[in-house]
């Protein structure tokens, strides 16, 4: 089978023949029809510092993907053959604490699909049953396979209730895009989006932003307060992994609002807890993965009824073999989600 793999302890992939997946009793054999790059993908790609600490080569990329069941396990009895799936990226124990006490997100066993398990960039992918998902059919292949990023944006806007509250938005990649769909679709009443790339803010727009805003040319706080009469707003979504952003984003926050924070930091981050947590009473939420499954449910909830239409965020389709012209896209900023082609 076709394959995109990092080989070697160094920038670049590269697509190779490999042998298709073998199957243990409680597996399923798939075969990928579509996939999407995430930025921990271009990080692989690039070899980053992140890269260096958490991935081992050789090993085949990617988690994010819809296809469809070609074989299964003799034990298997959850999926059978031609159903389409996609899956929870978080291969988690089942038997930890975290496990047992409903947190399988965090796992502390967990693998992580394209890092520690041969991932999806490729023609047939095997997994444990325990961490498929049986996409609905009214949601199209390109939607099902960025469920698994959209589950991201899902819980971190309904963290809490956001029902007629003021949000600010920090970062306009995909999830944040996500985010801004379903935030107006849980009935946000003013939804502020701030990113330093234009091309995505106007993806913002389409997504139903009312405001958006470059940090380059514009003071995000002055801007929130003007928008919420002096309040600011009630609540933050983080996705920059910025610390001025963070920082903007404490500002900004009304106090007794809570902000919600999926972005990852390349370094430790110091925040003022006196000023900007305590005294203000804020509630900070960190995520990670998403809640397994609840949030899956969640999700495709919201594309099979049309509630959210992530087609804006959807910039660019290539085939397999073209992986990285959607990853050089992703590094100038010049698209939104990317979906590869697997199969014809």
């Amino acid at each position: 089978m076709k394959a995109v793999v990092k080989a070697n302890r160094a920038s670049g992939l590269e697509l190779v023949k490999m042998p298709e997946p073998k199957l243990g009793p409680k597996d399923v054999l798939i075969k990928v029809q579509v996939a999407s790059i995430c930025g921990t993908d271009v990080h692989i790609d690039d070899w980053t510092y992140w890269a260096q600490q958490r991935f081992t080569p050789p090993r085949i990329i990617g988690h994010e993907f819809a296809g469809y069941v070609q074989e299964v396990g003799k034990e298997v009895t959850f999926v059978k053959a031609g159903e389409r799936v996609s899956a929870e990226t978080h291969i988690s124990c089942g038997y930890c604490y975290q496990c047992k006490n409903g947190y399988r997100e965090v796992c502390r066993k967990s693998k992580l699909l394209g890092i520690d398990y041969d991932g999806t960039f490729a023609e047939y992918l095997s997994l444990p049953e325990h961490v498929l998902w049986k996409d609905d059919p009214r949601i199209p292949d390109e939607w099902a396979t960025i469920q698994e990023p959209f589950g991201n944006a899902v819980d971190t806007v309904m963290s809490e209730d956001i029902s007629s509250k003021t949000v600010l938005i920090l970062g306009a990649g995909p999830i944040g895009l996500f985010a801004v769909g379903i935030a107006r679709a849980c009935g946000a009443s003013l939804i502020i989006v701030s990113d330093p790339n234009d091309y995505r803010l106007d993806i913002g727009k389409k997504m139903g932003a009312d405001i958006v805003a470059n940090p380059k040319n514009t003071d995000i706080l002055n801007c929130v307060l003007e928008a919420t009469e002096g309040n600011g707003v009630d609540v933050v979504l983080e996705f920059s992994g910025n610390k001025l952003a963070l920082d903007q984003g404490l500002k900004s926050l009304t106090p007794g609002g809570r902000i919600s924070i999926l972005g990852i930091y390349e370094t430790p981050v110091d925040i003022d807890l006196n000023r900007e947590v305590i005294f203000k009473k804020i509630r900070i939420y960190g995520i990670t993965g998403r809640k397994i499954f609840s949030t899956w449910y969640k999700t495709s909830r919201f594309l099979s009824s049309g509630l959210v239409d992530p087609g804006p965020v959807i910039t660019h389709t290539f085939l397999l073999e073209d992986y990285e012209k959607g990853m050089q896209l992703m590094r100038d900023g010049m698209c939104g989600k990317v979906v590869l082609q697997v199969m014809p």
